[in-house]
């Protein structure tokens, strides 16, 4: 028998159906979007990352205690909430929680916990400062990678590293490095939401941010209006969903941030520390009026003479250009580059999303310092470079994907040569300062731009010649800061007005785009050689007023008094070797220090019977009282507080601590400053010229001092 093997009949045919769009709401995670690279890496990446961490603590601690109490400022705080609880929480600047700082105190926990674990110290203060600059540039290469790749990942954690400015408030103890890297923190959240429309990554998102407004208060919520914006925009999820996720963000924020104002708020004035920079001794004047509105409007004192005239091209002045700007036009340019490249994209699309993102940060953030008319220091533009470092990633990685069209070779060959002019423009300003390497730069930018552009023409080795020509240019892209950013790690910095890079005399200062500091004075890239304020000001109010003065005999500078401090305990005020970095103060003095030197014998009488007393000694200034607390290790009473918006306390008040007992001495040096027009702007008069009239003094090296238990 022969068997016959027959196919089955074929099946009869159906009509085909094109399948439905999946809904937004429940869209898989998309682990390949077209140029956004996937979220695998080579096996060069994870060890490339390891490097660039490495040398980056490395670089970071290196002589960190070089700058001893870094701003005095917060180094007292610090110190104080090592020893009281009550003083941690609040952020006083005294142990015995008279008066606060003048910003909220989540940067301050951290290093305390440090100094309670290791003891205060330098060392211990400034190392988790560090630490958060490790983690920011962690995060950037964490949050470029995701979408871009490992190498526009490398190349913006390494941007970051390397910015002069970064590297300045990553090794200080100023509030700004925490509220910098917990952004960071939030704009990998906000990423890892836009993915999937994931709820508790918004949630996260506004935790961070609300966080980081327990940093610095309403300079955290800068970044809000973009990341909401761009979340409205680019989610995969229903609109209705979006907005209900942006509703729960501001939840989140809230909470983070309103948890402690609310506690500071409802706390009895009566048992708390006064509230410094506060005329009413109100947590949300402080919030909303000396560290909201008055820094855009002026309310502050006159911005200029820290950062220059207002104006678009302010970041790119003589005072702040050398701090982080040295990349932001090729930035400013891959912005506009991705958005035009992907303007048809689908909503969705996660390119576009990235460049606004951080495009939007960028833009809103410089907006802001560019145009205030407050105070702005130059030290403040630590805040733009993590979007800098990120768009310059990201901008790489577009172009490289994209190498083979003419247009965008001519844009990459734009930003590699438009950053050299920069950098040579940049270095131009200090001429004094390596002067081969202005010449190098140039050089090197303008012969990576041919590459860029001529490389089709060697067919062969095209993508090796395009190779080479974006490592010359990062490494021309890269010289100018990683000179200014090494200066600025073996440079001591103290006071309440740093700046990275080296320091600039004004023979050695350049025009540039937007000029310099009033009055002629101008610092250079990177550069503090500034007038001072006018008498009667002080770093953070130059045009604060004065009244009353000292006992004659007394040191004094005009306004606050800022003393100029050695400290034979506690940590050093100054390093050894390189010339000091400070900023400018009233009558000479380095700002952030004052007016009176604290001597041994003067530490001495401070601790003399310190336990019998709530606080060693009362002056005037938080800046003065912070260097009598850091030398002697004792609690001091900062009349008038940082420059005379807190803490003036009324003759009758200061009257009332005398006759309890609680206060030991009064040092005259730095007297004669008060708040601007609040109702007891004469008691620091009074009350100098009221303990002048019934203790006796003596003096203790070289300082008027008066001994509150002894009648004259």
């Amino acid at each position: 028998m022969t068997t016959i093997l027959q196919s089955p009949p074929p099946a009869p045919q159906v009509p085909s159906v094109p399948p439905s769009p999946p809904d937004d709401r429940r869209r898989p995670v998309d682990r390949r979007t077209p140029d956004a690279g996937d979220r695998s890496q080579p096996r060069w990446a994870r060890p490339a990352l390891l490097v660039l961490l490495v040398a980056t603590a490395v670089g970071y601690l290196w002589d960190l205690s070089i700058s001893g109490s870094a701003n005095s400022f917060y180094a007292a705080a610090v110190q104080a909430g090592t020893k009281s609880w009550k003083a941690f929480f609040f952020g006083s600047i005294d142990s015995a929680n008279f008066i606060t700082v003048d910003k909220s105190p989540a940067s301050l926990w951290v290093m305390e916990l440090s100094g309670r674990l290791f003891g205060f110290s330098s060392w211990s203060m400034l190392v988790p400062q560090v630490l958060e600059g490790v983690a920011a540039v962690g995060l950037v290469y964490a949050a470029v990678k995701r979408w871009f790749g490992a190498p526009a990942g490398l190349v913006a954690g390494a941007v970051l590293a390397c910015t002069p400015v970064v590297a300045l408030m990553f090794r200080f103890n100023n509030p700004d490095a925490l509220m910098v890297l917990l952004l960071v923190a939030a704009a990998y959240t906000l990423i890892r939401a836009l993915e999937q429309a994931g709820t508790k990554w918004i949630v996260a998102t506004g935790a961070l941010i609300g966080f980081a407004f327990l940093s610095k208060m309403l300079q955290a919520f800068i970044v809000v209006p973009g990341f909401v914006g761009i979340y409205l925009l680019a989610a995969p999820t229903g609109l209705r969903r979006r907005i209900g996720q942006v509703v729960l963000l501001g939840v989140s924020i809230a909470v983070a941030a309103g948890w402690w104002v609310a506690t500071v708020a409802l706390w009895p004035a009566s048992t708390r520390p006064l509230i410094d920079g506060s005329s009413d001794n109100s947590i949300l004047n402080l919030i909303f009026g000396y560290n909201g509105l008055q820094r855009l409007s002026g309310g502050t004192g006159n911005g200029g003479g820290f950062s220059g005239s207002t104006g678009v091209f302010r970041l790119f002045n003589d005072l702040m250009g050398g701090q982080a700007s040295w990349l932001l036009p090729a930035a400013l340019l891959a912005l506009v580059a991705g958005l035009v490249a992907r303007g048809r994209a689908p909503r969705t699309d996660r390119v576009r999303a990235a460049f606004l993102l951080w495009g939007g940060w960028l833009l809103v953030t410089g907006a802001v310092f560019s145009l205030s008319s407050g105070v702005i220091h130059t030290y403040y533009t630590v805040a733009l470079a993590p979007a800098v470092a990120a768009l310059v990633g990201m901008g790489g990685a577009l172009f490289w994907r994209h190498r083979d069209r003419l247009a965008v070779r001519i844009t990459g060959a734009v930003a590699v040569v438009g950053t050299s002019v920069w950098a040579f423009e940049l270095l131009g300003r200090t001429p004094s300062y390596l002067p081969w390497l202005r010449l190098v730069v140039l050089v090197v930018g303008i012969a990576s731009g041919a590459a860029v552009l001529s490389a089709p023409a060697l067919p062969r080795a095209s993508n090796r010649v395009m190779a080479a020509g974006l490592g010359l240019g990062l490494v021309a892209a890269l010289s100018g800061p990683i000179a200014y950013t090494a200066t600025t790690v073996t440079t001591p910095h103290t006071g309440s007005i740093p700046s990275a890079g080296p320091v600039v005399t004004v023979s050695d200062a350049g025009g540039g785009p937007g000029g310099g500091a009033p009055g002629g004075s101008r610092g250079g890239a990177g550069g503090t050689s500034m007038t001072a304020p006018p008498p009667g000001g002080s770093p953070d109010n130059p045009t604060s007023g004065s009244t009353g003065g000292p006992p004659s005999g007394s040191l004094s500078t005009a306004g606050r008094a800022l003393p100029s401090v050695s400290t034979p305990s506690g940590p050093s005020a100054t390093g050894s070797g390189s010339p000091e970095r400070t900023g400018a103060a009233s009558g000479g003095a380095p700002a952030g220090t004052g007016g009176a030197t604290t001597g041994a014998a003067l530490v001495a009488a401070l601790r003399e019977h310190a336990s019998s007393y709530r606080w060693a000694a009362a002056t005037f200034g938080s800046q003065t009282a912070a260097s009598l607390e850091l030398a002697s290790g004792e609690a001091v009473m900062a009349i008038g507080g940082f420059n005379g918006q807190g803490g003036n306390i009324t003759l009758a008040q200061f009257q009332a601590h005398v006759a309890g007992g609680e206060i030991h001495y009064f040092i005259a040096s730095g007297a004669g400053a008060a708040g601007p027009g609040g109702p007891t702007s004469n008691s620091d008069a009074a009350i100098t010229s009221w303990v002048g009239a019934h203790f006796a003094h003596t003096t203790i090296g070289g300082q008027t001092v008066y001994d509150l238990t002894t009648r004259a």
